[in-house]
């Protein structure tokens, strides 16, 4: 059985940081394009960020540029979020996906979501 797990999310401060972990089992990721995305309460899904399977290329939506950095970790199939100066706007559930090509909505596969929390 294939499975995106998170882990890392929780309450925070303005200002604050968290580190979103995203661990697959089930098959091996490496030759998947991996990333986030989020969808806070009354809204669409929307993307965050995406790494390529090499590592090389990322892609960050524009409102987290510059505050949040995407990694992986080819040999523990796992996907990672470094997220500081954290803003109330940025209260949403996360998601992990994984597709074969360009991340979008329509990805291949998908965690279950952790929650993302930030006080004003």
């Amino acid at each position: 059985q294939v499975q995106l797990v998170e882990s890392g999310g929780g309450l925070v401060q303005a200002g604050g940081s968290l580190r979103l972990s995203c661990a697959g089992s089930g098959r091996t990721f490496t030759s998947f394009t991996m990333g986030w995305f989020r969808q806070a309460p009354g809204k669409e899904r929307e993307f965050v960020a995406s790494i390529a399977w090499s590592g090389g290329t990322t892609f960050y939506e524009y409102s987290v540029k510059g505050r949040f950095t995407i990694s992986r970790d080819n040999a523990k199939n796992t996907v990672y979020l470094q997220m500081n100066s954290l803003k109330p706007e940025d209260t949403a559930v996360y998601y992990c996906a994984a597709s074969v090509g360009v991340l979008t909505t329509r990805a291949d596969y998908w965690g279950q979501g952790t929650q993302v929390t930030v006080s004003s």
